[in-house]
């Protein structure tokens, strides 16, 4: 089961952009061809099973994107420090394809 509460490891950041709302559009539908997606208009949440790409993490992760006005705010929810950290670089490198024009958009994860 994929309880984000139990989850043991989580980061966030907030990346300053007035895009937000249209990266995080443009990365859910990227990877909703193979990963599960679920998006709104200013929310998107993605689900990263533990065994994604030869894998073995302890348990399914999640990224959650909120757009405001003025930022896109990024929360990683992990069953390892590992799998965090890689998470954490997959969503900084991806997002930075989708925002280029901007990029490297600054993540100060916390």
């Amino acid at each position: 089961m994929n309880d984000i509460m139990a989850m043991p490891a989580s980061a966030t950041a907030t990346a300053p952009t007035s895009n937000g709302g249209k990266y995080l559009q443009q990365l859910c539908k990227h990877w909703a061809h193979n990963l599960a997606v679920e998006l709104t208009a200013n929310h998107g949440r993605v689900t990263f099973p533990k065994d994604a790409r030869g894998a073995d993490f302890p348990a399914d992760a999640t990224a959650t994107f909120d757009a405001t006005a003025d930022s896109l705010i990024v929360r990683i929810d992990a069953s390892s420090a590992e799998q965090l950290d890689a998470l954490k670089g997959a969503v900084a490198r991806h997002l930075d394809r989708f925002a280029f024009r901007e990029a490297p958009l600054p993540f100060d994860w916390r």
